[in-house]
């Protein structure tokens, strides 16, 4: 049973359930005790990531301060290996920001990493946010038996009903990203208009270098009719339930952050943000898996299990179907795009 007090829109429930108090993403465990994510599925991710940081340091022809901020940083992962992952010269010039508003600074976290709640302003370097929308609180749209476009309330067990009509602002957003009208009655969508303010916001710190959304995501041409709303719990999808047990996720319209991050000044002074699938930027990125040559089995045993290890990785992280579906929004801000941004996807 709930109490009618109890009902609210998806984005305050979202917003309690997961950094409340006794929110999901305040609990011991973290992100890693419940979902794997390219961070915790390799070290080739950090490393792939670390050369980036290396393209857009050469893009900046080599600053005496370079940043690496790292939105959504968890308890560090990331910033961590990124940072080892860097040659020794360029870590020395480079600062690491973990920006993570739910939990404070990790015991034994490398001490130059600089632990934040909110990103510094007017970096110079690469503003890297993996799995970081998707958790940014977005209203729920459905369309009544009646055709119009109402939020979806729900209670603190999960129990959805319809609520108030959405607002002129909420009512353009879906006009131009994801239109409802004349859909059937249980269409669905998350309002995005959340999101695309967070990532303006947070991309908008890189005064020179580059910023970079990862997250399942879709673009106009091919919304989910159905929204994507859901809860991970112990590594299990699950229904979604806003008492801060369980994670609750919704795949990005990475098309409409692309057009909030242009019509920044920051993105006015690049050349226009890229969409790429991470199977095409991690590729571009030395990140393939390919099997080593079997010759190495017998010439260096120990190497060939190695290169076998990290082959199976690497394909974990670019599968198609899986890892390698993720979109990733490459937003440059005063440099031109790194080499890997459109070009051919390839093998492996």
């Amino acid at each position: 049973m709930t109490s009618e007090g109890a009902w609210r829109g998806w984005r305050a429930a979202t917003e309690e359930a997961l950094y409340g108090a006794d929110g999901f993403y305040t609990g011991e465990a973290g992100p890693a005790g419940h979902f794997r994510t390219s961070v915790h599925a390799s070290a080739l991710f950090a490393g792939a990531v670390a050369r980036l940081l290396g393209a857009v340091d050469r893009a900046l022809d080599g600053p005496p301060e370079l940043a690496f901020v790292d939105m959504g940083a968890g308890r560090g992962e990331l910033s961590a290996g990124v940072l080892r992952a860097l040659p020794p010269a360029q870590a020395a010039r480079t600062t690491v920001y973990a920006v993570e508003r739910a939990v404070g600074r990790p015991p034994g976290l490398d001490p130059r990493i600089e632990w934040r709640a909110a990103p510094p302003d007017k970096v110079t370097g690469l503003l890297f946010a993996n799995e970081w929308l998707d958790n940014v609180p977005a209203e729920v749209a459905e369309v009544a038996p009646d055709g119009t476009v109402r939020l979806v309330e729900v209670a603190p067990d999960g129990t959805e009903r319809l609520g108030a009509g959405v607002s002129a602002e909420e009512s353009a957003w879906l006009e131009r990203w994801w239109p409802l009208a004349g859909d059937a009655p249980g269409a669905r969508a998350e309002l995005g208009g959340t999101r695309d303010a967070a990532w303006a916001k947070a991309a908008g710190t890189v005064r020179r270098g580059l910023a970079v959304a990862v997250d399942y995501g879709h673009e106009r041409a091919a919304r989910p009719p159905f929204g994507t709303l859901t809860g991970f719990r112990e590594g299990r999808e699950t229904r979604p339930v806003p008492d801060g047990s369980c994670d609750l996720t919704a795949h990005v319209a990475l098309d409409a952050c692309a057009a909030a991050f242009a019509a920044t000044p920051a993105g006015a002074s690049g050349p226009g943000p890229a969409l790429l699938t991470q199977r095409e930027a991690l590729h571009g990125l030395g990140v393939r898996g390919g099997r080593p040559p079997l010759a190495l089995a017998s010439t260096d045993p120990a190497a060939y299990v190695r290169a076998l290890s990290g082959a199976g990785e690497a394909a974990e992280l670019t599968a198609r179907g899986g890892l390698g579906d993720f979109g990733w929004l490459l937003c440059p801000a005063g440099i031109p795009l790194p080499p890997l941004a459109g070009g051919p996807e390839g093998g492996g």
